[in-house]
Order: C-alpha cells, then structure tokens, then sequence
C-alpha cells in the first residue's frame, strides 16, 4: 500500500528564467517519481511577494522548504526519497 502523495510547491512568478528552469527538472523528476506539483505565483499574494521575491525559485516538500534560486535533479529526487512522508 502507498501513503500521501508527496506534495511539492514550486514558488516563482512570470518571466523568471530561474523558476522555468527550476519547473523543467521538477518535471523531469516527477516523471520518475509522481507527486502532486503546485506552482504558485508570488505576485498574487503580497505575503509571497515579500517573502520570496529575492529568493525565487523557492521549492518545498510537504510544508518544508528545500531549494531556493537552483534545484538539480538528483537533489530532488533524494530529498523526496529522504523526507519524512506527511502525517
């Protein structure tokens, strides 16, 4: 029996080159290893914005933040392998 689908969080905003990138080896990977993916745009949401907006791409795994600025792929693969799963 599997658990929890692992829940990703990409935060980025239009036009950021860093956050298509960081999208395309999020992609990859989850066409390894599935997991739900939400992209979330900063500039919808003042609180994002100012919590995000030097430090984007940020990623996070089940609630935790795990990446900022550059994400590689076997990085996230292990960090999905090696995260707790969510309760």
């Amino acid at each position: 029996m599997t658990g929890p689908a692992r829940r990703v969080v990409l935060y980025g905003r239009p036009g950021c080159h860093l956050c298509a990138d960081a999208l395309e080896v999020v992609e990859r990977v989850r066409a390894r290893t599935p997991f739900e993916l939400e992209q979330r745009d900063i500039e919808r949401d003042d609180a994002l914005l100012r919590a995000y907006l030097e430090r984007i791409p940020v990623i996070t795994i089940d609630g935790r933040e795990a990446f900022e600025l550059f994400v590689g792929e076997q990085a996230l693969e292990s960090a999905l392998k090696s995260a707790p799963p969510p309760q």
